[in-house]
């Protein structure tokens, strides 16, 4: 079984009903585990309204969360300080770092934002 780390902007269009997106997420179920960084949680809950509260929670309760270690913090240091010429943001290596570190394939629809050369990308069209 492949693990799958999904990224923050595949998540939010499964919430906002995208059938990509959910269909995407169910081919996912059979054949992988399928995780979500602590950082994507934050970033959901960022931009959620009000009306979409139980619903993303009763999401978010379904998915398995990886919480940020020592291990990911550190990556996400080193990615952060060899990709200055890029400019990446923190959020991004610390959501690339989670999947290094768990092994993960990262599944994103924001490629750019990811160009780290130690992870397994999957980039998902929306």
């Amino acid at each position: 079984m492949k693990s799958v780390l999904v990224d923050t902007d595949i998540l939010i269009n499964f919430l906002r009903g995208r059938e990509k997106a959910k269909d995407f997420l169910l081919s996912l179920l059979e054949e992988s585990t399928i995780y979500c960084s602590v950082i994507s949680i934050a970033e959901i809950h960022a931009g959620m309204k009000e009306h979409e509260r139980e619903k993303t929670i009763e999401f978010i309760d379904s998915l398995n969360i990886v919480d940020v270690t020592r291990d990911i913090a550190e990556k996400a240091g080193k990615y952060k300080r060899e990709e200055k010429k890029r400019i990446l943001e923190l959020d991004d290596c610390f959501v690339a770092a989670t999947a290094f570190i768990k092994g993960a394939i990262l599944a994103t629809g924001n490629g750019k934002h990811y160009p780290m050369v130690d992870i397994k990308k999957e980039i998902f069209t929306l």
